[in-house]
């Protein structure tokens, strides 16, 4: 039901679980559990494990959270009624954030991921319009989300979390550009940034299964967006660790990515 990086994205789910039953939460996902219900034991419980796989679950962990937060309050900040989570995996946020009247939730992802997510969510009713769309985002995908309704004439938030990583340089490159000829002016596109749990845990016994699948993304995301018409906003992931109460050591390339479209640039004046 899930291989390769659909494996991930229960990972993810277990973290998120395991946040929401802290009384000091940062999000609440009551749907994460059940994810993990479904297919038990692809991952061992936290406290099972020792030694440096214990660090580095420790430390996705935090990084999870942390993103979690930051990306749910870049949603419904951003205002938008048109949402994209491009490699939605198993996120809920259309089954459990407060959208505005109206709001449509496009989420992307492999078929078999979608097919899980909503054999396990079939009783759960969403609070938004959502949408699911199969598609490969390693090659065309504006076809299928143009097809499902989403409309290029209006804005958008678009969402890339834990994705680029997945992706090889040209992949990511293309990724931007079919977001970028989709972005109506007002659009906004986020992501987290930042390599250092990835550099270590590629030295860590036990995950070369989870190794081969990165493919390394593109040395600075940010930087493209910026050459090519986007404005680039940088939020630290230290400072954003300090501001909602959850200290995290992290490095200063380590933090969240938000960008937009530029505005056209103003012709000249009629006589």
């Amino acid at each position: 039901m899930l291989h390769g990086v659909g494996v991930t994205a229960l990972g993810v789910a277990m973290v998120r679980a395991l946040e929401s039953e802290r009384e000091d939460r940062l999000f609440d996902d009551p749907y994460a559990r059940a994810f993990l219900e479904a297919l038990p034991g692809v991952f061992p419980a936290p406290d099972t494990v020792s030694g440096p796989m214990a660090w580095l679950g420790a430390a996705f962990s935090a990084s999870g959270v942390l993103r979690t937060r930051f990306f749910d309050d870049y949603l419904l900040g951003a205002g938008l009624s048109q949402v994209v989570l491009l490699a939605a995996g198993l996120d809920t946020r259309a089954y459990r954030l407060a959208w505005p009247p109206g709001t449509r939730v496009f989420e992307v992802d492999l078929p078999g991921v979608l097919e899980f997510k909503d054999s396990v969510l079939a009783s759960a009713a969403p609070r938004c319009e959502r949408t699911a769309v199969p598609a490969d985002l390693r090659g065309p995908w504006t076809r299928e989300l143009a097809a499902a309704g989403f409309s290029p004439d209006e804005p958008a938030a678009w969402l890339a979390e834990g994705l680029l990583v997945y992706l090889a340089a040209e992949e990511v490159a293309g990724l931007f550009t079919g977001i970028g000829e989709l972005s109506a002016p007002g659009s906004v596109l986020s992501f987290e940034t930042g390599g250092r749990l990835l550099d270590r845990a590629g030295r860590v016994p036990g995950m070369r299964a989870v190794r081969e699948l990165w493919k390394g993304g593109i040395e600075d995301p940010a930087g493209w967006l910026a050459g090519h018409g986007w404005e680039v906003r940088f939020h630290p992931a230290a400072a954003y660790s300090l501001s909602v109460g959850r200290p995290l050591e992290a490095e200063g390339d380590e933090g969240f990515v938000v960008a937009s479209p530029s505005p056209p640039a103003c012709g000249p004046s009629s006589p």
